[in-house]
């Protein structure tokens, strides 16, 4: 009778299958490679089982090993579960919170707004998980998010905040150079595949001929370093281009070419002390700052203390 499994056994295996190597799962369970072989070797001798084959596009699970991949993930699904609940329970505002986010908003629109929440919220520890990658709140990647989205997921709960207007930036020098950013040869900023999706990025590449894009970059923060360097014309949401002294704005604000700012969180977390203290906060601060999203205004002035 071979030995009883045991959880780490499920992740490794959940892990291999998932990642469909052997290094992958390494690095997601934070070991290194010859242990990941050694500990699957074992279990197999363990189970008298062939849990995965070596295919050309990487590692599969057998039937056997995807029974194992199903209890694995069935198993996290409730422990997760279990840590939502206890975390929604929590009493004091206090304890680590992990906010994603994205690279202009950490940047630009948030470092004001997290430093008056810590003053006012000291036993709150914020950990900014920074990308534009879907996160599984689901699965507690972090406890709330701000995202720019016009279709949150009808998973999670929260509140829209505003539309995030944009518009074309550039070095001062550029545009007095060239005049108008539709010139035929203006130069510009474009965006990288991954953000291809993003309305204003599908209207720049609609719009601007794409020998006149002399530079790409992924990221908002990127983008508006390269326009106030004087690369070229930028297109970036007007809560980064209004407060960067460094480029001046060449048209009017547009949020048609924007999408709506939501504060997000799992129902089962929306309870938690401090989940609680960061929504209603933040979601006010954000709200202040309405104007300045939108393109309207500089942000309101904050209450006094």
């Amino acid at each position: 009778m071979p030995d009883r499994l045991n959880w780490d056994d499920l992740r490794l295996v959940q892990a291999i299958a998932e990642t469909r190597s052997l290094g992958g799962a390494a690095d997601r369970l934070g070991l290194n490679h010859s242990t990941v072989f050694r500990r699957l070797g074992a279990l197999e001798d363990q189970l008298r089982l062939k849990l995965f084959e070596r295919a050309r596009v990487g590692y599969a699970a057998t039937p056997e090993g995807a029974e194992m991949v199903a209890l694995a993930r069935r198993m996290a699904d409730d422990v997760l579960d279990f840590e939502r609940k206890i975390a929604g329970g929590d009493a004091k505002p206090s304890g680590e919170l992990r906010i994603a986010t994205n690279d202009s908003m950490v940047a630009y629109l948030l470092p004001p707004v997290l430093a008056r929440f810590r003053e006012a919220y000291p036993d709150i520890r914020l950990d900014m998980v920074v990308g534009n990658q879907p996160l599984n709140l689901s699965r507690r990647d972090a406890d709330v998010a701000l995202r720019a989205t016009d279709t949150p997921p009808d998973t999670l709960v929260g509140r829209r905040i505003a539309s995030i207007a944009w518009a074309i930036y550039a070095a001062p020098e550029v545009l007095a150079r060239y005049g108008d950013p539709w010139r035929a040869d203006a130069p510009w900023i474009g965006y990288g595949e991954a953000l291809a999706s993003v309305p204003a990025v599908r209207m720049i590449n609609e719009r601007v001929a794409v020998e006149r894009i002399v530079y790409r970059t992924s990221t908002v923060v990127g983008q508006i370093e390269a326009a106030a360097a004087g690369v070229g014309f930028s297109c970036a949401p007007c809560f980064v281009g209004e407060i960067d002294a460094r480029v001046v704005r060449c048209n009017e604000p547009q949020a048609e070419i924007g999408r709506g700012l939501w504060l997000l969180t799992h129902p089962d977390l929306r309870h938690s002390a401090r989940v609680r203290a960061f929504m209603e906060f933040v979601g006010a601060e954000l709200t202040r700052r309405r104007r300045l999203i939108e393109g309207a205004a500089a942000p309101a002035p904050a209450p006094a203390a």
